[in-house]
């Protein structure tokens, strides 16, 4: 399977998303200094991109089931490099949150018609094993990203942004390799469509599901944010330890999410599996505040991370099998939007838990939320 350029291709274009906040985050106290920014305001430039991702995934997820996926991905790659570039150019706080935010409506149409594509493409428990694919190099970007970033803006920060040129030769490669299939709809099969994608996403068990992956993004941001600081209050680590630590987390979802979720699924079916998951994520969320050895910590990290693996491509594979043929780029865009909703949603919700009972307390409440994810998930299953 993985010596399918189109799937390659797709990987590839799809883990874009994840590097819309990465190339920044490790740039950002250059930007502050250089530009004169407010601290706190300047903290928005990592996360508004998830707020749009998470607004424009589910319309442009309709556009690309009603006009072609192709119509919207090449173009959301596109513009994905002119907006990314065009912060290297902006002076001033205001251009640049517009242009991230332009750049997040570009990567959820990157993520809506690649998503569509990919669950087109394959069936059943070959489809499972893409999305597992698809997770994998999500997670594995999600590391890969922010250590270039911040080797490019060592030299200068505006260096960084060029890394979202990648956007345009990704463009060439799909024109070339992911040849349109489907015909656009006319307006009768759209009203059609329109009807059948508002039954799909009315039924009490997608909506459960939408809130499930919402949930364990709010639960899985909170170690991307907070796990640093940790770090550096108990065992004074550093940004290299602090890298390690993260890149444990996503070999563990790396290694699960290609290799393990579709065994675990077949064996136990996806409720266990999701139910493991998501308790793997609770105990490991719960343990790090009792951990000062980098040893454990570490084990920790890979265990919380083959959780997530094991939660999030079973959760988009159950979303896929509940959406017809025609309607998977439109229900898979929802379940993105809900993710990167819960992302951005992460820090507001523990924000004032950090605030009022310190930063150990941000860990136990994330793994609440763990926890609650599955009891929402499975109460009154259907």
């Amino acid at each position: 399977m993985l010596r399918d350029p189109r799937l390659l291709v797709l990987l590839v274009a799809g883990s874009l998303t994840t590097m819309a906040g990465g190339v920044v985050a490790p740039i950002l106290p250059e930007m502050i200094q250089q530009l004169n920014l407010d601290p706190a305001l300047a903290g928005n430039l990592v996360s508004l991109h998830c707020l749009t991702i998470a607004l424009f995934s589910p319309p442009l997820g309709i556009v690309a089931d009603r006009i072609g996926h192709l119509r919207v991905l090449i173009p959301s790659l596109i513009l994905y490099a002119l907006f990314g570039t065009a912060g290297a150019f902006m002076h001033s706080l205001m251009p640049l949150l517009v242009v991230r935010g332009l750049l997040g409506a570009a990567s959820g149409g990157i993520a809506a018609a690649s998503l569509g594509i990919l669950g087109n493409m394959y069936e059943g428990e070959a489809r499972s094993q893409a999305l597992g694919y698809a997770t994998s190099t999500l997670t594995i970007m999600g590391i890969a990203f922010p250590l270039l970033g911040g080797w490019v803006g060592s030299f200068h920060w505006q260096w960084a942004f060029g890394l979202y040129g990648i956007g345009l030769p990704m463009a060439i490669l799909a024109a070339r390799f992911l040849p349109e299939k489907s015909s656009p709809k006319t307006k009768a099969d759209a009203k059609d469509a329109g009807s059948k994608l508002r039954q799909v996403l009315g039924r009490p068990y997608t909506l459960r599901l939408l809130c499930t992956l919402s949930l364990v993004s709010i639960a899985m941001y909170a170690v991307v944010i907070y796990a640093p600081q940790y770090l550096k209050q108990t065992i004074d680590a550093t940004s290299v330890v602090n890298g390690i630590v993260l890149a444990s987390r996503a070999i563990g979802a790396a290694i699960i999410s290609a290799f393990g979720a579709k065994k675990l699924a077949q064996r136990w079916g996806r409720p266990t599996t999701v139910a493991i998951g998501l308790g793997l994520m609770a105990l490991t969320l719960s343990t790090i505040p009792i951990l000062h050895q980098l040893g454990w910590i570490l084990v920790t990290a890979v265990f919380f991370g083959m959780g997530f693996g094991l939660v999030l491509p079973t959760l988009y594979g159950t979303l896929a099998n509940l959406a017809p043929p025609d309607l998977k780029s439109s229900v898979l865009a929802a379940g993105t939007g809900a993710g990167f909703l819960g992302q951005f949603i992460s820090p507001i919700l523990l924000g004032p838990v950090l605030a009022f009972c310190g930063l150990e307390w941000v860990f136990y409440a994330a793994a609440i939320v763990a926890l609650l994810a599955g009891l929402l998930l499975f109460a009154h299953q259907q």
